[in-house]
């Protein structure tokens, strides 16, 4: 009798179709589970990346709520909205707001400019000089990290006091042209013993100087590292409240957050909606900079060793 079981004919020419194994069937079931992992991965992911963000979100739809309405609602969907919060935060102060943020901006810009000139001719000394004491000196500065800003407040308040500085920007940007930041000089430091001695040797031979070095040579090439520097210290001189608290006392000397602590009042009625409509004002300013600083910014951690 001819069994009707058996497999089909193979036609000539044709390669034979194989049947499906089990390790294809496991494979394909640990594809499976890879994808749902994966899936529940990024899930979590948006989940914890809303949570983060808001305050944010809460902060933006507070700017356009009136008054009463911004702490009895805490949906991200106002009631009603109400422009005209930034039309009376911009003018509510004795300046325009806008005299506040051009203030904030020359701090920045001087502090900015005092970082990059005095952290890289510091890093440079501590990477490529040879003197007495370098060691000592560089875990001396790298000590004053630890140090909190409010042991060194007092005494450099009187100094400053002494030589009839305070209400003026000189007292936040004068440090800055000392180098006074230990962050920002080891960060370079760790840049510039990045970069070959060969280089130098070279310009060496053809008769450069340190100074000819630095400025053809090392500095050209630490343009990550200047990009983080001027990132951070735009970000932090920006944010920075205590010590334009400390030494600003007139309002036309205030920085953005004072301005904004102005519509607060601890004894009357506080202006909650402008606040919020100005405090996203001026953040508008620190995300273009980290938008467009943020390649840099990684590649300056990336090529500094601090991973």
């Amino acid at each position: 009798m001819t069994d009707l079981s058996t497999a089909a004919p193979e036609i000539p020419g044709r390669p034979a179709t194989p049947a499906p194994t089990a390790p294809r069937r496991k494979a394909a079931g640990g594809s499976a589970g890879r994808s749902g992992r994966a899936v529940l991965k990024h899930a979590a992911m948006i989940v914890a990346s809303i949570i983060m963000i808001y305050p944010l979100l809460w902060m933006v739809v507070s700017s356009l709520r009136p008054n009463e309405e911004i702490f009895r609602n805490a949906s991200l969907w106002p009631l009603s909205f109400d422009i005209d919060n930034y039309v009376r935060g911009w003018t509510a102060q004795s300046f325009d707001f806008g005299h506040y943020i051009l203030n904030s901006t020359l701090l920045v810009v001087g502090c900015v400019i005092g970082n990059l000139f005095a952290c890289t001719l510091t890093a440079y000394a501590f990477a490529r000089l040879r003197f007495w004491g370098r060691n000592i000196a560089f875990a001396v500065m790298l000590m004053t990290l630890m140090l909190p800003i409010h042991v060194v407040i007092v005494p450099q308040y009187i100094m400053f006091s002494q030589t009839g500085w305070v209400n003026t920007m000189l007292p936040l940007i004068l440090p800055k042209f000392l180098a006074t930041d230990a962050f920002f000089i080891f960060l370079m430091v760790q840049f510039i013993r990045g970069i070959p001695r060969e280089l130098d040797e070279a310009a060496r031979i053809d008769g450069c100087g340190h100074l000819r070095i630095f400025f053809r040579i090392v500095l050209p090439l630490m343009t990550p590292a200047l990009a983080t520097t001027t990132i951070f210290t735009f970000m932090w001189t920006w944010n920075d409240f205590f010590g334009s608290l400390i030494y600003l006392t007139t309002p036309d000397h205030f920085t953005v957050p004072l301005a904004l602590k102005s519509y607060l009042d601890s004894q009357g009625s506080s202006d909650w909606g402008a606040m919020f409509a100005m405090s996203i004002v001026s953040l508008v300013p620190l995300f273009l900079v980290f938008l467009f600083g943020q390649k840099f910014l990684v590649r300056g951690f990336a090529t500094t060793g601090i991973k």
